[in-house]
């Protein structure tokens, strides 16, 4: 196939808006028109229609997906010292809010889907334990029934870290209601994304949507009256109008992007290591990342020809400078420390054409048929 006009990047944030511009600047039009921009009707309005779509009572808008979690945390009565079990090779935001809460994460290793694996939890579970927070890496979900059980044998709360699964299901139920709380980002380029930081925790506990309201917004309810310690962490009214907008249209979004990675599927799985889709799940593809033994000799030959790669995520968390008082071992991940060397992420999102998919398969192959890969 031949090189497209123009290179083909990771992701196209630009493209999106442009597709629907006219429904987006209404949208924000009429809030700034309305001369209402903090917590008002259309931050109303989302949570509303956010929590329909991913099955819960409710959802609360913040102002991040890190926040997500903290918040989240604080609401479950997290204290100080408090464990949170996670794993390490999520992006560092998830381990972020567990300290922002106050508690300390506690990881275990992961499966060959890329996600929490559940047998090794028992294991994990201390006496300081107080929550799991398993992650929907890269847009499929955790084995939430299996987690969902450890945790109520220990009379743990499960927080779905869901900032990658926007619309990902398990056996017909969407993240974000498959465990006591579900917390999403909507950072730009996710699946679900608004022009600038933005974050959302769902939940069916009315408890803890009220004490989310409160936390979110300085601990008051009335204005100037503060029933608990909170924090700002407050959705704005603009990013809601954007998301009630982008919402309308995110199914059919993520079946098109299924449908690209139904491409890459029939192009790669003979020649590199390709994600797969566990029995019960709709996977929603916020990335397609595949495996190589000779990753950056592959980046860069994909660079030359114009195709945008990244890796999510080169180091596990426990490996980062700022996160390595968190003692724990490599030797004791193995499957983190296998998957952190060979993941690639291929471009993959909504406005990419099927013959997009094709040139980066290609090149894919040349490379692999030069005897590089």
């Amino acid at each position: 196939m031949t090189s497209p006009d123009t290179p083909i990047a990771f992701s196209a944030p630009l493209e999106q808006y442009q597709e629907i511009k006219d429904e987006i600047d209404e949208a924000i039009a009429r809030v700034l028109n309305s001369g209402w921009y903090v917590l008002g009707r259309e931050v109303e309005e989302f949570e509303k229609e956010f929590a329909a779509f991913c099955g819960t009572q409710y959802a609360v808008g913040c102002a991040s997906g890190t926040e997500a979690i903290a918040l989240t945390l604080m609401a479950l009565g997290i204290e100080q010292g408090d464990e949170v079990i996670t794993v390490p090779n999520t992006a560092v935001p998830t381990v972020c809010g567990i300290i922002m809460a106050g508690a300390k994460p506690v990881f275990i290793d992961i499966d060959s889907s890329y996600h929490m694996d559940p047998k090794q939890l028992d294991a994990a579970i201390s006496k300081m334990t107080r929550s799991i927070v398993p992650v929907h890496l890269y847009g499929q979900t955790v084995d939430m029934e299996a987690i969902n059980e450890v945790a109520r044998h220990h009379n743990l709360c499960v927080i779905e870290d869901a900032c990658q699964a926007h619309g990902a299901e398990l056996r017909g139920s969407r993240a974000g209601s498959l465990g006591h709380a579900g917390c999403f980002s909507f950072y730009p380029t996710k699946n679900l994304g608004c022009f600038g930081d933005g974050g959302a925790v769902t939940t069916d506990d009315p408890e803890v949507y009220e004490r989310l309201l409160l936390i979110r917004n300085h601990g008051q309810k009335k204005r100037y009256y503060h029933q608990v310690r909170g924090i700002n962490s407050r959705l704005d009214e603009i990013q809601a109008a954007v998301l009630r907008v982008k919402l309308k249209y995110l199914d059919s979004w993520n079946e098109r992007r299924r449908n690209l990675a139904a491409v890459y599927d029939s192009r790669l799985s003979d020649v590199c290591g390709v994600p797969f889709e566990k029995d019960g799940n709709c996977h929603t593809y916020h990335l397609y990342v595949i495996r190589t033994r000779n990753r950056e000799s592959l980046q860069e030959f994909l660079k030359q020809n114009g195709i945008e790669t990244l890796i999510h995520y080169p180091l596990p968390i426990y490996s980062q400078e700022a996160y390595r008082d968190i003692n724990r071992r490599p030797e004791d991940f193995p499957q983190t420390e296998k998957f952190a060397k060979e993941i690639v992420s291929l471009p993959l999102h909504p406005q990419m054409t099927k013959s997009d998919v094709e040139y980066v398969c290609d090149k894919i192959i040349e490379h692999l048929n030069a005897g590089s890969f």
